[in-house]
C-alpha cells in the first residue's frame, strides 16, 4: 500500500508539474501565461460564456479565472458579448486576436497530446481515462466529506 500511495502521488505530481511548465513554454511563444490556457480553449471550443461558467468548465479558482480573464480583455483577446447589456453575468467572446491565439493553442495541445500519448493504444487510453475519472471522483467524494464537517 506505502508503494501504491508512493506512486500515486508522485506521478500525480509530476504529471501536474510537466503540465504547468508545458503551459508555460508554449504560452511564452504568443506572450501569454499559462493560466490564460483554459480562458482560451474553452472560449474557442465551447463559445461565449460567463465568467462563472468558465470557472465550471474550467474546474479552476474564480479568482484566477476573474484576473486571466481581465488580462485577456485588455489586451484584445477576448471582450463582454455585445449583445448583452448587464455587467455582471455577461459573457465573454473571443476577437479576432483571440480567435487566432487560441486555433494556435489547439495545434500546441494537439502536439502535446500526441508526443504525451506515444505507446499508449487507444484502448489503453478509454481504460486510464476512465480510471482517473473514477479516482478523481472518490477523492472528490472525500474531499465533499470534509466540507459537510
Amino acid at each position: 500500500m506505502q508503494q501504491r500511495f508512493r506512486t500515486f502521488t508522485l506521478l500525480s505530481a509530476q504529471i501536474s508539474r510537466c503540465l504547468r511548465r508545458i503551459k508555460t513554454e508554449e504560452m511564452a511563444d504568443i506572450k501569454l501565461k499559462s493560466g490564460h490556457v483554459s480562458c482560451l480553449h474553452y472560449l474557442h471550443e465551447i463559445g461565449p460564456m460567463t465568467a462563472k461558467e468558465l470557472c465550471e468548465v474550467c474546474e479552476e479558482d474564480k479568482a484566477n479565472i476573474s484576473r486571466s480573464m481581465e488580462y485577456l480583455e485588455q489586451n484584445g483577446y477576448l471582450i463582454p458579448d455585445p449583445e448583452e447589456t448587464g455587467r455582471y453575468k455577461r459573457r465573454y467572446i473571443l476577437t479576432e486576436k483571440g480567435t487566432e491565439a487560441a486555433m494556435l493553442l489547439d495545434e500546441k495541445i494537439e502536439r502535446t497530446l500526441a508526443i504525451a500519448g506515444e505507446g499508449v493504444s487507444e484502448e489503453d487510453r478509454l481504460v486510464m481515462y476512465a480510471s482517473l475519472a473514477r479516482i478523481s471522483a472518490n477523492l472528490q467524494r472525500i474531499c465533499d466529506e470534509y466540507d459537510n464537517k
